[in-house]
């Protein structure tokens, strides 16, 4: 039984996987097709909680059903919010998570279609199922693609988000919401770190509507970087060859749209 990545895994932690395990598979047959760092991440996600994990992963599930029937979101619903560029892949950390870069200044709220984000968004902030719109499909594409490249022996990946240019026009505080909340619900454990560089200070107003969605294991994982610090910051997650280029590294990002590996299930 694998214990890789995402910190050693004790035998008392694996017998309660054991124990997850045995409540899903009793009550989902397709529980069996997923492995056990998967279980481990609910897990963990719920401080172990057996009973509270199981009913996070069975929601995982129907809710997966209903975002990708077929396994991954189809690169035609989200061709829009890909041609932005908003997301891009970048190198590896020291510690062999893949890198993610989003660029938030390349988001603007009222391009949407705003019935579409009321039918589908606003109402239902604690139900990404319910409040699935284009927006929401394109976190669900950049999660499933950013955990695809997560190596064996990793269950992680970093972010950067880069705030230069934001404004205004960019704010989207309920898209925030929707897409911190697929994640630590449906993708627990998966971020390692998220670097929050040239963040500006009205950037911190809408910080302060969001943040009371975040979970207590989450919240350290956002870590905001000042401009002096920012060097020594990303010299020590990654190596030269691997900090993007815009930032004085050596790696070029690729945009999700040219990003050749397939999305899948996760």
């Amino acid at each position: 039984m694998a214990s890789a990545g995402g910190g050693a895994a004790g035998e008392g932690e694996w017998l309660k996987v054991a124990e997850l395990r045995a409540m899903v598979e009793a009550q989902e047959p397709q529980a069996k097709e997923v492995d056990n760092l998967t279980l481990r991440r609910f897990l963990r996600a719920r401080d172990h909680n057996v009973d509270k994990a199981s009913a996070m992963f069975l929601k995982f599930l129907r809710w997966r059903k209903e975002v990708a029937p077929n396994g991954y979101v189809p690169e035609e619903l989200v061709r829009r919010e890909l041609s932005q560029d908003k997301a891009c892949m970048g190198g590896f950390d020291r510690t062999g998570r893949p890198v993610l870069v989003a660029f938030p200044a390349r988001h603007y709220s009222a391009n949407r279609d705003m019935a579409e984000f009321k039918s589908k968004h606003v109402v239902h902030l604690h139900d990404p199922v319910a409040s699935r719109s284009s927006c929401a499909d394109f976190v669900i594409y950049f999660f499933d693609k950013i955990c695809a490249r997560i190596p064996r022996g990793q269950e992680k990946f970093l972010c950067i988000v880069d705030f230069k240019g934001w404004g205004y026009s960019n704010c989207d505080v309920r898209a925030y919401i929707a897409a911190i909340e697929i994640m630590q619900n449906y993708y627990p454990e998966r971020l390692g770190k998220a670097l929050m560089i040239n963040v500006p200070y009205m950037f911190m107003k809408a910080w302060k509507m969001v943040y009371p969605f975040i979970d207590n294991n989450t919240r350290d994982k956002f870590v905001f970087i000042d401009d002096k610090s920012l060097q020594e910051t990303l010299q020590r997650e990654m190596d030269d060859s691997q900090i993007p280029e815009f930032l004085g590294g050596k790696m070029p990002l690729t945009p999700l749209k040219d990003h050749v590996q397939q999305p899948q299930s996760v």
